[in-house]
């Protein structure tokens, strides 16, 4: 496939208006097409980005043959139904995260896009990040030995009022899904499943965490201590303790802007040097999309269905040992 891979973006809040600006650093790749149903956002949104067709249903963007792929960027507790619209299209999907709120829906996901033979991604930015790709080379290389212990945290202080989706069970509210999904997404990608898990939270009146705490332990003896709070801003890092040595990815360790050190058998920090592209860094990802579909893959050999399956069992394990529920539950 030579030509441009056609992009549609459904839904044009905040994080979707950096992926379209992020999305014109990609070679193969052009935005063609928006779907939202406020008007103002969507004429805003299709003026800055020059997007040629404009829908207010999502029916409308997923039904468009003008489209190969489109990018999912509204609230979480939708991503289900919006997705599964795509996928019926046979459109390609490229969906935030989570990729929905509990396994079953994620499940039901996976099976529509193997039905349809239609490509199906979770957005899980920093795993295309070249920050995150130099801390799994130094990880491979056994740089830091074998890895013992990971500390990882993501939290801000929420504004008031407080946001309904930040608090409200119908959204998938709370800190877990919203930050907390970033260390445990880290610490998955470098231990894989834990064995056992031993969470505590503070919940909002709605009864989903205004803050979560996480222990994840695994049979060979290493351990995951990881946080997420809406009550509080917290130093967003994460630290990787190997047996002769460890990795701190700093203030946001999630993000492109983030630094990575190295300390080995207790020597000075060693900044590593990262190449930095201009943008906020989701062109890594959406590179990787159009990729995919000009070499005709249904399945992501990065972000796999099996990652995805890994991260939302995990936080439905989560959330099982702390009453968390949402509605759809």
């Amino acid at each position: 496939m030579n030509k441009k891979i056609r992009w549609g973006i459904l839904g044009c809040g905040k994080i979707a208006n950096k992926f379209a600006a992020d999305l014109q650093l990609v070679e193969d790749a052009e935005l063609v097409a928006i779907a939202s149903r406020d008007a103002t956002k969507r004429d805003t949104f299709s003026k800055q980005f020059n997007a040629q067709l404009q829908f207010d249903t999502y029916d409308g963007l997923a039904a468009c043959e003008d489209v190969d792929v489109i990018y999912i960027a509204t609230p979480h507790a939708f991503h289900y139904e919006n997705a599964m619209l795509c996928l019926i299209h046979k459109k390609a999907v490229l969906c935030e995260k989570p990729l929905a709120i509990n396994a079953k829906q994620v499940r039901e996901m996976i099976d529509m896009a193997k039905s349809q033979k239609v490509f199906l991604m979770e957005a899980f930015w920093t795993k295309f990040l070249p920050q995150y790709q130099k801390v799994i080379s130094f990880i491979d290389a056994g740089e830091i030995g074998t890895i013992k212990m990971i500390e990882a945290d993501f939290g801000f202080k929420a504004s008031d009022p407080l946001p309904q989706r930040l608090n409200d069970p119908a959204l998938g509210g709370g800190a877990l899904l919203d930050v907390g999904i970033y260390p445990v997404f880290l610490t998955l990608s470098l231990l894989g499943r834990p064995n056992d898990i031993h969470a505590i939270m503070a919940p909002y009146d709605t009864g989903v965490d205004e803050q979560i705490a996480m222990i994840l332990k695994y049979d060979n003896g290493a351990l995951a201590v990881l946080n997420a709070s809406f009550a509080a801003d917290t130093p967003v890092e994460a630290t990787i303790v190997g047996t002769s040595g460890y990795i701190r990815m700093t203030n946001r360790f999630h993000n492109a802007t983030s630094k990575i050190e190295l300390i080995k058998e207790k020597q000075p920090a060693v900044e590593i040097e990262v190449h930095r592209e201009k943008g906020y860094g989701y062109q890594f990802e959406a590179r990787h999309v159009t990729e995919c579909l000009k070499n005709g893959l249904t399945e992501s050999p990065v972000m796999r269905y099996s990652d995805s399956l890994l991260l939302i069992e995990t936080l439905d394990r989560v959330r099982a040992s702390t009453g968390i529920k949402y509605d759809v539950d």
